[in-house]
Order: C-alpha cells, then structure tokens, then sequence
C-alpha cells in the first residue's frame, strides 16, 4: 500500500512539473493579456468613480473638470481595446 502512495506521489510530481513547464512557454502572453484586462478594469472603475462625483457635485467648475476627466478616460479605454 505504501508503494502505491509513493508511486501516485511521483506521478504527480511528474505531472506537477509538466504542467509548470507549460504554464513557463506560454507565460508572456498570459503576463500580457493580464496586463491589459488590468489596465482596463482599472480604467473602468476609475470612469465608473468619476461618473459618480459627477453625479454628485453641485460646483459649475468640478463639473467641467470630470468631464474633461471622463473624455480622458474614454479615449484610455479605447486604446485598450
């Protein structure tokens, strides 16, 4: 019974070690598209926060720089796409 333990526990080292093996060739393109779904969140919730303030804001002058915010930020997420 020990020996089968053993041999299941080489055998998934085995398979521990190939699966790592993938994951190292296809890494930069993981780094990269996580990267990217990154900035857009970021993008987003930064957009979702300013549409909020804009919302909220009683000032003439605030509303314009959230506005100016908000353009800003659209074109961010359209070069994200």
């Amino acid at each position: 019974m020990a020996r089968g333990f053993e041999s299941k526990s080489v055998q998934s080292q085995w398979q521990d070690a190939e699966a790592e093996a993938d994951r190292r060739k296809r890494r930069p393109e993981d780094r990269e598209s996580m990267e990217r779904r990154k900035q857009r969140e970021s993008l987003e919730l930064s957009r979702r926060r300013v549409e909020r303030e804009l919302a909220e804001t009683h000032s003439d002058r605030r509303r314009e720089q959230l506005r100016a915010a908000l353009a800003h930020l659209d074109g961010e997420l359209k070069k994200a796409e």
